[in-house]
């Protein structure tokens, strides 16, 4: 076993592995990751705050702690969910690292009967998606999230694989990346997978090779301004990627403070996007059928004010 105390100098590849674990966290809690990642990039990073929205068995925050780096553990199975609740909120303070680890399309099954939690069921377990568009669409929210709530200069990410089932080959990263700010994109490392279940089945004549590696994708908020994030991204995917227009609305209405008028926020998505907009003349139609069609997200407080369900 790696000596959890041995000298260390951080990253020094994009592509890292390590076979053990090491002696953090919870090892019965299926999808931990290697506590020599957290170590090695708290080392490259040096945060002295860092939190982690989807905390699971507890291996960041363990290394976290045994560093000296005042660290903050989220998870759904303390009631937290990091797609609706505010990250910055509930932390009460700028982070200058947030990275998660979401469970994604049902590969481990958490909040649900005989999931990692029991017969304890919630829905908003990421585990349970309905399909990979409504997990994308929440990642997205989770990153802003973790954006919103990182310093100027600090780093938010995410560890996350690929997965493939039924023919079908789904990159997590790539969409990730495609729904964030490229001007803000500081690394993609790649992980390799140890010890998984799918290590110890028997498959049969396979025509591609089998998934063993993760990613750790880790942007730089360059700036404390939402206007230039929206902005970035309208400009980048508001056509390309579907549910782009809730998140924005969804985004700027939780800046707002959650809850505002029809009017302030027409003026802060158009001061997010003018010029996009400006090829739009309906684009305040678009707003009002967004917070329109998506009850569960959105509340009509009185007559033209509304709030994050």
């Amino acid at each position: 076993m790696t000596n959890k105390n041995a000298k260390r100098t951080g990253m020094a590849s994009s592509v890292v592995s390590y076979p053990d674990r090491g002696p953090w966290g919870n090892s019965k809690w299926r999808g931990n990751a290697s506590g020599h990642l957290y170590r090695e990039l708290f080392e490259q990073v040096k945060p002295k705050v860092f939190v982690d929205p989807m905390v699971g068995g507890g291996t960041s925050i363990e290394v976290a702690q045994e560093m000296g780096i005042e660290a903050y553990g989220l998870d759904l199975f303390e009631g937290f969910d990091a797609v609706s609740d505010d990250i910055l909120t509930k932390v009460g303070k700028h982070a200058d690292l947030i990275v998660s680890h979401a469970p994604y399309s049902g590969m481990i099954k958490y909040a649900a009967p005989g999931g990692m939690w029991g017969d304890k069921n919630d829905p908003a377990d990421l585990s349970q998606c309905i399909d990979d568009a409504d997990f994308h669409e929440k990642m997205q929210m989770v990153l802003l999230n973790q954006r919103r709530a990182t310093r100027p200069g600090g780093y938010y990410g995410t560890l996350i694989g690929d997965w493939r089932r039924g023919g079908k080959y789904t990159c997590y990263m790539a969409e990730m990346l495609a729904r964030m700010p490229s001007n803000e994109l500081a690394a993609v490392i790649i992980k390799t997978q140890h010890n998984c279940v799918s290590d110890f089945k028997s498959y049969g004549a396979m025509k591609m090779p089998r998934i063993q590696h993760e990613y750790l994708c880790l942007w730089e908020k360059r700036s404390v301004s939402a206007v230039v994030l929206l902005s970035t991204i309208v400009k980048e995917g508001q056509q390309r990627v579907s549910g782009t227009w809730k998140n924005i609305v969804r985004l700027v209405l939780q800046a707002l403070g959650g809850v505002a008028p029809l009017e302030k926020l027409y003026a802060a998505i158009a001061a997010a996007a003018p010029e996009q907009l400006k090829t739009n003349q309906h684009w305040r139609a678009k707003v009002r059928q967004t917070l329109q069609l998506h009850a569960d997200i959105f509340q009509r407080k009185q007559e033209g004010v509304w709030a994050v369900a």
